[in-house]
């Protein structure tokens, strides 16, 4: 567990260092709506979408492997 906090801090703080060295705007363009925003924004963002994301396809995951494991252990008792 302790192993999984070192490397999340350490991936976060080199996100902070691109963030910072990328404060150019930057346009996005996503079917008919025109976006610019500084690209520390934009990379914040991603950043968010990605963390929570992952939490709800893991916390899915787990959901599904919970629900196997119960249904095994109705079919021994």
């Amino acid at each position: 567990m302790r192993v999984k906090v070192i490397i999340i801090s350490i991936i976060l703080f080199l996100f902070l260092i691109i963030i910072l060295q990328n404060t150019q705007p930057v346009s996005l363009t996503i079917l008919a709506w025109n976006i610019t925003l500084p690209f520390i924004v934009m990379l914040f963002v991603t950043l968010i979408i990605g963390l929570v994301s992952g939490m709800v396809l893991s916390s899915l995951a787990f959901r599904k492997k919970r629900k196997s494991i119960i249904k095994v252990e109705a079919r021994k008792s």
